[in-house]
């Protein structure tokens, strides 16, 4: 489902600098395509996290409503000078904004906005 390049492995590790922390990635409405990755490193599993990712004390969290769009996903880092940071890629996208940052799915459908009536 996921794969991640040892360059990444290596910046999460620093980052987390304790094997009790996790990396919580989930899927939002937002940018330019309609849906984005985001990321953080957390301390505690939250109640509706579900391992999606699990070697070697590198751990990754995800929500059900995110975990649809993990598929194919492909973790990099980058340390260019002008952008450098974590990188997302799925090769599973139907399609990309031009600066990577937000992603569609034809086959899925999207999420919606945190608080939008969802007709009751």
């Amino acid at each position: 489902m996921i794969s991640i390049s040892e360059k990444a492995k290596n910046m999460l590790a620093l980052h987390s600098g304790n094997k009790s922390h996790f990396l919580r990635i989930t899927v939002t409405t937002g940018g330019c395509s309609g849906m984005t990755y985001g990321a953080e490193v957390v301390e505690l599993q939250g109640l509706n996290d579900k391992v999606v990712y699990d070697e070697k004390g590198l751990t990754i969290l995800s929500n059900d409503e995110s975990i649809p769009f993990l598929d194919g996903l492909e973790i990099d880092y980058s340390d260019d000078l002008i952008s450098a940071g974590f990188r997302f890629n799925n090769s599973t996208n139907d399609s990309s904004c031009g600066c990577g940052a937000s992603f569609k799915l034809v086959e899925l459908a999207t999420i919606q906005p945190f608080g939008e009536n969802h007709g009751n």
